[in-house]
């Protein structure tokens, strides 16, 4: 399930065996704390009391913006800034395969598990065009459409999924591959238009 075409890329290995039905049943609670620390990594929250979102940016997340000034005024990519932006990147691809059903395994906070993401460490000299990142993220505004569909599909297969585990044991291997194809899309849309690690252009595709 590696794409060979593609800088970027995410398999996840089939789980060619009987699913625990019981951690299955329960995902949305179980997975409830290691998304509170995934959350909290992120730095996704707020203080609505004054209708405001604060410190969450600041606190942790992909780096976005900084990456974005220094490839523009300084033409380089930081390489802590990229680590820091793999490692959450596979973090949470953990997190999500285990929320979807793709894995029964607990997601680990740093060991990459049956989840392996790959993602190029620029040469921002030989890799990325000066000014292009300022545009990526609306040159992949199709994508983002086409995705919210896909998001979509990929609940009502997540439900049949849930039922097919719970009298079955196992995750039928047609649906597995959609909704890996559509994480892998979404990466590949991420790592052009925010993690800016390539200038490639996604291509609208699950392989």
């Amino acid at each position: 399930m590696t794409d060979t075409n593609h800088s970027v890329s995410l398999a996840l290995d089939y789980p060619d065996r009987k699913l625990n039905r019981a951690t299955s049943i329960f995902r949305p609670i179980m997975v409830i704390p290691i998304a509170i620390i995934l959350c909290l990594v992120s730095g996704v929250g707020g203080d609505n009391s004054h209708e405001t979102w604060h410190v969450a940016l600041a606190a942790g997340g992909i780096v976005f913006l900084p990456t974005l000034l220094m490839l523009l005024f300084r033409w380089k990519y930081p390489r802590w800034w990229f680590d820091w932006n793999l490692n959450l990147t596979r973090f949470c691809m953990r997190v999500g395969a285990y929320f979807l059903l793709l894995t029964d395994a607990y997601p680990s906070t740093d060991e990459e598990q049956s989840v392996h993401v790959d993602l190029p460490y620029p040469d921002p000299t030989k890799d990325l065009k000066v000014g292009l990142p300022l545009v990526k993220w609306f040159l992949a505004i199709p994508h983002y459409v086409v995705l919210a569909f896909l998001a979509v599909a990929v609940l009502f297969v997540t439900i049949v999924a849930w039922f097919a585990i719970l009298f079955t044991g196992r995750y039928p291997k047609d649906m597995f591959s959609f909704v890996v194809g559509v994480m892998r899309w979404g990466l590949r849309v991420n790592a052009y238009a925010f993690l800016l690690v390539t200038d490639t252009y996604p291509p609208f595709s699950l392989k």
